[in-house]
């Protein structure tokens, strides 16, 4: 194959979560983006992709740097005229802004209205599928990676959520022993299907999880929960969604 006729490629590596290969590998095809291979791991597989890199004319660049050269000189030369013109003559006669007639301001009414009270204002603080419509939909979505997911994260970041969780992975942390990564689902554990977000606590021991339930002596993949969580991010590449744990009890 010749030089000129030689495709060059972009290649980019993104992570999955083991089991849902398909649906990642499918939505950056439809960007484009061709398979090139699997790497899996213990809860995520990386994935090598390509696509072909876009060639942009030269002709067209030569043209609107052309063009850009031309306004330039075209706005130095109407603002050298406007430059030598003397500017307008003010009206003697005119009244200066100082010089305006003030009027009394009208005295303002009292309220008879009672200021709102403080759980008026605030606002429901901890978000939950009972109050929210867009928690409860990305909670039944099927594409962990859909837009709904990472919009949710983006829009309420910082905030509360409540929800029955479950544990679907559990791994060690970059090899420290006491120091977990668990991949949380949302409702009761199964190994045969899955709905909405790929929710993680990164990073994380039994102490960062705060247990309601101290007799508990293990917790691990498998295991329903309650959780309380406060929003963190959405990681693009690997469509995990972080949460920092509250508050964590079994169901």
């Amino acid at each position: 194959m010749s030089e000129a006729t030689e495709i060059k490629y972009e290649t980019m590596t993104v992570k999955s979560i083991r089991g849902r290969e398909g649906r990642t590998i499918e939505k950056w095809e439809k960007d484009g983006w061709e398979l090139v291979s699997q790497t899996p791991g213990k809860i995520q597989t990386e994935i090598a992709l390509r696509r072909p890199k876009k060639k942009f004319p030269i002709i067209p660049f030569a043209i609107l740097g052309g063009l850009a050269v031309v306004g330039l000189v075209i706005g130095v030369v109407v603002s050298s005229i406007n430059g030598g013109e003397s500017s307008p003559a003010t009206d003697p006669t005119a009244p200066s802004s100082s010089e305006a007639p003030t009027e009394p301001s009208a005295t303002p009414e009292e309220s008879t209205e009672p200021s709102p009270t403080p759980t008026e204002t605030a606002g429901v603080e901890t978000i939950t599928v009972d109050n929210n419509a867009e928690f409860a939909a990305i909670l039944q979505e099927g594409d962990y990676c859909s837009p709904l997911v990472s919009d949710f994260a983006e829009k309420y970041e910082g905030k509360t959520i409540e929800f029955d969780a479950s544990i679907g992975a559990m791994n060690n942390h970059e090899g420290f022993t006491t120091r977990h990564d668990l991949l949380i689902g949302a409702g009761d554990f199964s190994e045969t299907a899955s709905v909405g977000p790929a929710f993680q606590f990164r990073d994380v021991n039994a102490s960062n999880l705060n247990f309601t339930d101290n007799d508990r002596e293990s917790f691990g993949v498998g295991d329903n929960l309650h959780v309380v969580a406060t929003v963190e991010k959405y990681e693009q590449q690997s469509c995990l969604f972080l949460l920092e744990p509250v508050e964590t009890s079994f169901r």
